[in-house]
């Protein structure tokens, strides 16, 4: 089975972000890098955004910044100081 590639567009669709916000993150780290398939051609696979999304915390969870300190959950008393 032959994996499906995804354009940029298809990449900002699935995550809600902009251009600037994809490549920065790339930049950080904290997102797939994608796959050159050209002189100025670049996809990513589905598997790999897919993977991405699957590691994202669920809401009100504990998450990780990317790195190996892990911050706690968001309590109410946090949100209203």
């Amino acid at each position: 089975m032959t994996e499906k590639l995804l354009r940029r567009r298809e990449v900002e669709d699935m995550t809600g972000f902009s251009r600037s916000a994809i490549y920065r993150k790339i930049a950080e780290r904290l997102f797939p890098r994608p796959v050159k398939i050209g002189s100025t051609a670049v996809r990513w696979r589905q598997s790999d955004i897919e993977a991405w999304m699957a590691s994202l915390p669920d809401s009100g969870g504990e998450y990780t910044t990317g790195g190996t300190q892990t911050l706690p959950p968001i309590t109410e008393s946090a949100e209203t100081s």
